[in-house]
């Protein structure tokens, strides 16, 4: 599940260099792992867990070789089960178009027969949502002027002002009228030819050099038109240009005249970023052209920047950050809380030495919904088989913006009017209270009657009817939540096209996004069950003898989400 972050530049900074902990084997060649049941078995689902989770598979992060070989392993036992093939041209895959975009080395700009530094005294910002931004220009014959103050209106200019003119711009200022980083209001000067901010000194740690890297992008269309190119540059270079501290100027001061280009430069990813989508084909002749979707997405975020010490990050994590990090601001602990991390810790210790971890294995997020829905799939194999056809889609990007269930959805490989509803996992390897989950297995239900009232029906019912229920917790999808999930994980791109979904989680916890999510911590009984449940669910959904009703109004698919 994609952590949401106020700015794009708060993201976790990925490495793509040289592990820090050494592997236990993984998928050692992506062989099959056979010998697993037909039934869902606790066993099955921590063999396959630790496949996928393991340290060689580098966090499986979407285009590079982790994510690649999770996905390979996952067609061949879709193969091994006798599922069809429902990706690009009869293959298990449906590559997506991942590429990375990183700075332009040949970026050069100069002034006054002076020289200013890539990565030093300018760094190119590229075009994100949000950010309405080109690739990249030339400053060559522009006229340059100071602009004023970033995201001040009444600092600023704009408008005709700004129109064919490379803009230099001051660093926001904080509610104590200190510099500080921000690329906000960009908007205002759209007609610019090139904009200079000149915040590079005040960027957060790690934005210079998570810039500096690749970074990957879904390629939906062609580069937008008609908006300058922007950089960041340093107050240096800010009064190199402009020939004054910018304290000392007023909007529309002039500057010296600018030579040279900044960009960026595109290329492929490391390995094709897929989904992997295959079908159990139903019985029923005039039911099995419509599908019941089970998804979940195989990605993960990577490796860190650098290595943290994995017990101390877990002992912290414990008490001040329960949901990991989606627990915002956790502050310095009291002094009872200081005392548990130390306990905690000095627990840990005397089991083993310190342990440096830099690799964000994904272990429940989402390498648990990967694998349940390998457990599901092949325990419908085994039959009876139901009455519409199920589309079992693995898919990929959804840490960087939803992106394989995006592509898939705009782009699906059956029918789309054909999928009556779509069952999503994310995260269904833990469980409350502190992940023991001593009594009935406790499932996150978000999303089941926002559009089809009758779906969160048969959810009900098909639980009433099992033997051991298991304990429905509502809470998350309620209008307005703070932590937003009906718009943050794969289902909803289906949603946004009226298919009715479903999603399913056992809940956040400490080692959520952090390098401590690791398979040692998932609670496979719990995981059965919960497996075994939604696998009930999706029979429900596909022998009904009519399709589920919508009763509920259709979003706008290009609108913004909104829970």
């Amino acid at each position: 599940m994609p952590f949401r972050k106020p700015h794009f530049l708060v993201l976790g900074i990925l490495a793509f260099g040289p592990l820090a902990c050494g592997g236990r084997g993984g998928l050692a060649g992506v062989a099959p792992a056979g010998g697993t049941s037909p039934a869902i078995t606790v066993a099955d689902l921590r063999k396959r867990l630790y496949l996928i989770a393991d340290d060689s598979m580098m966090g499986r992060e979407a285009g590079r070789l982790g994510n690649y070989e999770v996905t390979a392993y996952i067609a061949s036992e879709a193969k091994r089960f006798g599922l069809e093939p429902a990706g690009d041209s009869g293959t298990f895959f449906q590559t997506i178009p991942l590429f990375v975009r990183i700075p332009d080395s040949a970026s050069t700009l100069a002034v006054a027969g002076s020289t200013l530094e890539l990565w030093k005294d300018f760094l190119p910002v590229p075009p994100v949502q949000r950010l309405p931004v080109s690739l990249g220009a030339s400053v060559e014959g522009f006229p340059v002027v100071f602009g004023g103050t970033i995201g001040d209106s009444t600092m600023a200019l704009g408008g005709e002002q700004v129109a064919g003119k490379v803009v230099v711009l001051d660093a926001a200022r904080d509610p104590a009228g200190q510099r500080a980083f921000s690329l906000a209001g960009l908007a205002r000067f759209g007609s610019a030819a090139a904009l200079l901010v000149a915040n590079l000194d005040y960027a957060p740690p790690g934005v210079v050099e998570y810039l500096s890297e690749p970074q990957a992008f879904l390629r939906t269309g062609p580069p937008p038109a008609g908006r300058p190119a922007a950089a960041m540059i340093s107050q240096s270079a800010a009064v190199r240009i402009l020939g004054r501290p910018l304290d000392e100027l007023s909007p529309g001061a002039a500057g010296r005249p600018m030579a040279g280009y900044f960009g960026f430069v595109d290329a492929p990813p490391e390995r094709p970023a897929r989904n992997v989508v295959a079908v159990l084909r139903g019985r029923d002749p005039a039911l099995r052209h419509e599908y019941v979707a089970i998804g979940a997405h195989t990605d993960h975020i990577g490796i860190a920047a650098a290595p943290v010490d994995h017990d101390s990050l877990r002992a912290w994590n414990t008490i001040m950050r329960p949901l990991g990090a989606d627990t915002r601001n956790p502050g310095q602990p009291a002094p009872e809380q200081a005392a548990a991390i130390r306990y905690l810790l000095d627990s840990l210790r005397a089991l083993r030495p310190p342990r440096p971890d830099s690799i964000y294995n994904g272990a429940d997020d989402d390498g648990s919904g990967t694998v349940t829905v390998l457990e599901i799939a092949e325990a419908l194999v085994a039959g009876p088989r139901p009455a519409r056809s199920i589309l079992f889609v693995w898919h990929t990007a959804e840490e960087k913006g939803l992106w394989g269930s995006q592509w898939f959805t705009d782009h699906p490989t059956v029918p789309r009017d054909s999928i009556v509803a779509q069952l999503n996992m994310d995260m269904v390897g833990r469980g409350l209270p502190l992940d023991l989950a001593k009594g009935p297995p406790i499932l996150e239900v978000i999303g089941a009657r926002r559009l089809s009232t009758e779906l969160g029906d048969v959810i009900e019912r098909v639980n009433a009817g099992r033997q051991h229920p298991v304990q429905f917790d509502w809470s998350f999808d309620a209008n307005g939540h703070p932590l937003n999930r009906y718009c943050r994980s794969d289902h909803y791109m289906y949603a946004r096209y009226g298919i009715p979904i479903a999603f399913f989680s056992a809940g956040k916890h400490q080692d959520y996004h952090m390098v401590t999510d690791e398979p040692q911590y998932i609670n496979y009984p719990h995981m059965a069950v919960l497996a075994d449940f939604i696998k009930d669910v999706a029979l429900g959904v596909a022998n009904l003898d009519h399709r589920l009703v919508v009763d509920k109004p259709r979003p706008d698919p290009l609108a913004p989400c909104r829970q």
